[in-house]
C-alpha cells in the first residue's frame, strides 16, 4: 500500500468503471461505459499499464481478456486524499475544508453532515 502510484487521470477513469461494476470485465464491457470515445487500442493500453503496476489482473477465458481489480477503491481514495492533504494543505483539514467553503464547494449542509461525523467519532 505503501508504495501505490498515483493512477493518471485517464486510467483513473478506467479504474472507476471496474470499481464501481465490482465484478471482472471485458475490455469491450469498459469500452461502453466510458464517457470518452478512445479507440480501444488505446484502452487496451490503458489496462495494461494498470495491469503492470499491479492495479487489475488479467486472464483469458476462451478468446476474451477478463480484467479484475487488485486495488480496493476505498484503499486508493484513502491513500490519494492523505496524499493530497498532506502536498496541499500540510495535514491540516480544516485548511481544506476552508478551502473548500471559501471556492463555495462545501454548502452548509455538507458542513452540517461533517459535524455530525466528527460528533459521532469522538
Amino acid at each position: 500500500m505503501i508504495g501505490m502510484q498515483k493512477i493518471p487521470d485517464s486510467e483513473l477513469e478506467i479504474m472507476m468503471i471496474i470499481w464501481d461494476a465490482d465484478k471482472k470485465l471485458t475490455s469491450d464491457y469498459i469500452m461502453d461505459h466510458l464517457d470518452k470515445t478512445w479507440q480501444k487500442t488505446t484502452v487496451l493500453n490503458f489496462l495494461s499499464r494498470l495491469c503492470d503496476r499491479g492495479f487489475l489482473t488479467c486472464h483469458k477465458e476462451g478468446r476474451l481478456n477478463i480484467y479484475e481489480a487488485l486495488v480496493k477503491k476505498d484503499d486508493y481514495l484513502q491513500k490519494e486524499s492523505k496524499t493530497f492533504l498532506r502536498k496541499m494543505h500540510h495535514n491540516s483539514l480544516t485548511s481544506l475544508v476552508a478551502a473548500l467553503y471559501d471556492g463555495e464547494s462545501v454548502s452548509k449542509e455538507d458542513l452540517k453532515e461533517l459535524k455530525k461525523y466528527i460528533e459521532e467519532a469522538e
